[in-house]
């Protein structure tokens, strides 16, 4: 658990609705734009295929993080 607390450290915040909403509009928001910006860097053709495995393990961290949010805040997690 501490290791969780420690990757997804925003995802452990939310304590009611309101904070719930707003943290997982965080982390669609701040992920579209590294999204956005990391698919504009992979059509470069030398260095597309880093950015594309980059903007998988963002993708992968940003559900995740969504999955623990909402684990943490209907008390799943102990």
């Amino acid at each position: 658990m501490d290791t969780l607390k420690k990757l997804f450290p925003l995802s452990f915040c939310a304590s009611d609705l309101s904070k719930l909403i707003l943290i997982s509009l965080i982390y669609v928001v701040v992920g579209t734009v590294l999204l956005f910006v990391i698919g504009l860097l992979a059509k470069i053709p030398i260095i597309g295929i880093p950015f594309s495995l980059l903007a998988t393990l963002i993708e992968i961290y940003i559900a995740f993080g969504i999955v623990i949010l909402l684990l943490d805040y209907f008390k799943v997690l102990k």
